[in-house]
């Protein structure tokens, strides 16, 4: 398997996003930005054990004056601003300045703390994304999304901030538990629902490769994954409009992490449980057929992911929680829902009673 390169386009802001196997050991990819260049990595107790070393070594054969490591403790519940301040006391003790560019090595709660935190420190510095889950790869290192969570709403603090570099080595999944994994295939799935129904045959076909590891297939569902979302973010970097279509499943996804509390469930899974909700919601209001919601659930449930909410998430509490989503503008709640597998949209026109079937789980098709 070759290494492939694709670019996210915004003009000056581009940035390359390197996808093969190995890469956390080839320097070159990392000299252009950092030769002579402050740079400090971080990364949790999961995954230090596992990579940290290795991208030391490489960092510094590319002429990176490396400070010591911030090591983390791993998991969304750490995804706080208590967190974020122990990473800022350590760029300060550590001396990093405005050209120093911090390393996230990890997976999506690193990736948004450290993006965060260069977003924010000393007004905005450089960073790169290293990730190492399926659902970073695919998802949460493209596109500049920083931030953490609020025990009121996930994700409602951060920043746009782009990374310089994402480089994605797709050996660091053979360490990923199968439930990561199973996770991270929850938003690869997204994209075929979004707008490309294709990729949505691809993996209806081929989900078992996927769940085998099989580096083929692999490759190819991240990089197809990557596409779709670098073309999105390039026509809407800070989502005024159609980057929201990525949301799919996220209102309702991000409801139940909040509403169980962070790390409970994986971010992955309460996704595809919020992308199901949203197909039954779609299929009440009478843009999806019975037989598409029929095939999303179908091929959620063969990934090993949920299709039902928690039973313990009253309808009130999700209407709650969802009132705190950053998709809500004047005071409307906006849905991305689906017009056919492939066709998503961003509304505040729905019908009040599809969402009150939907929560109250009366919506099966």
């Amino acid at each position: 398997m070759t290494m492939d390169t694709l670019t996210v386009n915004l003009g000056a802001r581009s940035y390359p996003i390197h996808i093969g196997p190995d890469l956390l050991q080839q320097p070159a990819w990392f000299a252009q930005t950092l030769k002579g260049r402050q740079a400090m990595v971080v990364t949790n107790h999961t995954v230090a054990p596992l990579y940290l070393d290795t991208l030391q070594q490489t960092l510094t054969s590319s002429g990176a004056d490396l400070t010591d490591p911030v090591i983390l403790p791993d998991g969304e519940s750490f995804k706080t601003l208590h967190t974020l301040e122990t990473l800022y006391t350590a760029l300060l003790e550590r001396r990093l300045d405005r050209s120093g560019v911090l390393i996230a090595l990890g997976g999506g709660v690193i990736g948004d703390i450290t993006g965060f935190a260069a977003a924010s420190y000393q007004r905005g510095i450089d960073f790169i994304q290293v990730p190492t889950t399926l659902l970073s790869q695919v998802d949460s290192s493209v596109g500049g999304k920083t931030g953490v969570n609020h025990p009121l709403g996930k994700n409602m603090i951060g920043a746009f901030h782009q990374p310089r570099l994402v480089l994605i080595d797709t050996h660091t999944l053979n360490t990923l538990s199968d439930r990561e994994l199973r996770a991270g295939i929850a938003e690869v799935i997204k994209y075929g629902l979004i707008d490309d129904p294709e990729f949505f045959r691809w993996l209806e076909q081929h989900l078992p490769r996927l769940l085998a590891r099989e580096p083929e297939a692999l490759a190819f569902a991240i990089r197809r994954s990557c596409a779709d979302k670098a073309r999105v973010v390039a026509e809407d970097e800070r989502e005024s409009g159609r980057r929201a279509l990525l949301n799919l499943g996220h209102t309702f996804g991000h409801a139940i992490e909040t509403g169980l509390g962070y790390g409970q469930w994986l971010h992955g899974e309460a996704v595809a449980a919020g992308m199901v909700m949203a197909a039954r919601m779609s299929c009440h209001m009478g843009w999806l057929q019975a037989s598409e919601v029929a095939r999303i659930t179908a091929l959620i449930e063969a990934a090993g992911l949920p299709v039902t909410p928690p039973a313990d998430l009253s309808a009130d509490r999700f209407r709650a929680l969802m009132a705190v989503d950053k998709k809500v503008q004047q005071g409307r709640l906006r849905l991305v829902l689906m017009q056919g597998i492939g066709g998503a949209l961003v509304t505040a026109d729905f019908d009040p009673r599809a969402l009150d079937h939907t929560l109250a789980g009366l919506a099966s098709p």
